[in-house]
């Protein structure tokens, strides 16, 4: 299978298969590779320093990785109808297909 899009973190990097695969590797000490999602069905990825977002067919986000001190895996956005997400070092951001975004991880800096 080839590859849709890459996208890289301080040290891990993840791409999207044609086939809707979510491929990781790099770094592991925040679970960048270990708690990759599985399964097909991704249509958009994205990676912070040390956590990746990826964005389902159905509309509904997965994050994974580093979640030691910005809450990136606990307050990632739940329900379904995103249609694009977005990721900075310490935070995420997801379009809701009605125009609103949702915001989670870290808020030190605001």
């Amino acid at each position: 299978a080839g590859f849709v899009a890459i996208a890289c973190g301080a040290s891990h990097s993840v791409a999207l298969r044609n086939d809707g695969m979510v491929v990781t590797w790099g770094k592991d000490a925040e679970g960048q590779r270990d708690y990759s999602p599985t399964g097909a069905g991704f249509v958009a990825i994205a990676c912070g320093a040390l956590h990746s977002v990826a964005l389902r067919s159905d509309g509904t986000v997965v994050t994974w990785g580093g979640d030691s001190y910005f809450s990136q895996r606990d307050d990632a956005p739940t329900g379904d109808g995103f249609v694009a997400i977005a990721c900075c070092a310490h935070h995420s951001v997801a379009l809701r297909n009605d125009g609103t975004v949702v915001t989670w991880g870290g808020d030190s800096y605001f």
